[in-house]
């Protein structure tokens, strides 16, 4: 019997960004309490108006890593960022999807522990 093949990609990549929402006194916090569902739409917007339609930004639940959020992961690479700003969201949109680059200053570790709050 022939090995069967996979199906050509629908998307070149996938950013999924997380946008849970924990209360504000939740000792973990929360990407979307960290400003990531506006910058997610900014992502969208701009990928959108440069005729990227082979990226798809989706929004995730918990990634379970909000403590160094917000927190997105870029897959089929599997590239975890951690990002605060619009001026992060270009650097990782110029850089890694569209050059196919790294922001190394921005990627996440496996080791990288959170900062959590007592």
């Amino acid at each position: 019997m022939s090995p069967v093949s996979d199906p050509p990609a629908y998307f070149r990549l996938h950013v999924f960004i997380c946008t849970n929402r924990r209360p504000d006194d939740n000792r973990r916090g929360s990407c979307a309490g960290r400003g990531s569902e506006p910058l997610r739409e900014y992502l969208k917007d701009v990928t959108k108006a440069m005729g990227l339609k082979d990226i798809r930004i989706n929004s995730a639940g918990c990634l379970d890593r909000c403590g160094l959020g917000p927190v997105m992961v870029i897959y089929p690479e599997g590239v975890w960022y951690g990002f605060h700003t619009k001026d992060d969201i270009d650097e990782i949109l110029q850089t890694h999807i569209v050059e196919g680059g790294r922001v190394s200053r921005l990627m996440l570790d496996p080791s990288d522990q959170p900062i959590v709050a007592v």
